[in-house]
């Protein structure tokens, strides 16, 4: 992913909304899918008298396997083309201000050293 340069607070958090509201999308679409496929097409017969797939009856065969293959391709699509690759983290003025600056080791922090 490449980083999109969200900087304010603002754009990180309708960023973040936008990306709860695809997942939440995306999860209610798969359960539906997954409920009516399974639900709707098994409740229409007897196992004499259901279409089997590859040995599997069509309601399973398209509630499990289809939705499972098709929600993951939905779910690699909705990445790609919605979220996005930012820090959440705030960043002070000063580190904001000199990026160069490598931030002080451990070792200079246990021996006192100055953080300031």
């Amino acid at each position: 992913m490449q980083n999109h340069q969200i900087q304010t607070e603002f754009e990180k958090n309708r960023q973040i909304k936008k990306e709860a509201i695809a997942s939440i999308v995306l999860y209610v679409a798969f359960f539906l899918w997954w409920y009516i496929t399974g639900y709707g097409i098994a409740g229409t017969g007897t196992p004499e008298t259901y279409t089997y797939v590859l040995g599997l009856p069509m309601w399973f065969f398209l509630s499990c396997v289809v939705g499972y293959v098709l929600f993951c391709v939905a779910s690699v699509v909705v990445v790609k083309k919605v979220f996005k690759d930012f820090d959440l983290g705030e960043e002070s003025p000063a580190a904001a201000a000199a990026p160069d600056e490598e931030p002080p080791s451990g070792a200079a922090i246990a021996e006192g050293g100055d953080l300031a």
